[in-house]
């Protein structure tokens, strides 16, 4: 079968190189350095900043806490807290990630109001942490269906306002782009292999939906994207 015949269906039985713990570590790092040039390309953050995180952290009217989950190499915490920071907001930036080899790479975009922690949903719960918006970027399609419900149940009690999943939307167009597209960028990194592979694991927008249920809304912010949104019910 064909990688654009397999694309009709998810591919939950690929896994990606990186998650293996055993992976090049060498390797391993210098992906996680150029996910910034990637997510900048692909991942839609400047738009859904501009129409869903600002208008947010404005409407609070004092300073905020946002999250995210799954925070990998911590690229996309940096990127938003540089443009929080333009806008003159403050806020205080957490990215979180179970991964120790994620937090090691995450740790060097440390600076005053970003900080990242070795830790998984559950965890920050029991530690009491509250946050007023929640986010994840390429993060659901890495999961099965427990572990969907149970990482979308969690991000809604930690947040006190939106909570915002965004990922790829899984077809033939974005998966014959990316194959292209990336060969620049490729070269001593696992972007090429894994980034095929979480297309053809990754949902489409209804099947997003369907796994996801009540309250959670899918849309479509740009193309090959999508955005899982709802609100948290976390309390002080």
């Amino acid at each position: 079968m064909s990688a654009f015949t397999g694309l009709a269906r998810r591919d939950t039985a690929l896994t990606e190189l990186m998650d293996d713990p055993d992976c090049d570590p060498r390797a391993l790092a210098a992906t996680y350095r150029r996910f910034d040039v990637v997510n900048r390309l692909v991942s839609a953050w400047g738009h859904v900043y501009r129409t869903r995180v600002r208008p947010e952290l404005i409407a609070l009217g004092r300073p905020a806490r946002v999250l995210d989950l799954g925070s990998g190499g911590g690229d996309v915490v940096a990127r938003l807290a540089e443009l929080a920071s333009r806008d003159g907001l403050e806020v205080e930036w957490v990215g979180a990630d179970p991964d120790p080899r994620a937090h090691e790479a995450a740790r060097l975009r440390e600076r005053p109001g970003v900080r990242f922690v070795s830790r998984g949903s559950r965890e920050l719960i029991e530690a009491g942490e509250r946050f007023d918006l929640v986010l994840s970027n390429h993060v659901l399609h890495h999961l099965d269906e427990a572990s969907l419900a149970a990482f979308a149940d969690d991000s809604l009690a930690l947040s006190r306002g939106a909570v915002l999943h965004t990922d790829i939307a899984r077809g033939r167009l974005a998966y014959g782009l990316y194959a292209v597209g990336i060969a620049p960028l490729s070269a001593g990194t696992f972007l090429r292999v894994d980034g095929l592979r979480s297309i053809r694991r990754s949902y489409r927008a209804a099947e997003l939906a369907a796994a996801l249920g009540t309250p959670w809304v899918v849309e479509t912010p740009a193309p090959f994207r999508v955005l899982a949104t709802a609100r948290g019910r976390a309390r002080d």
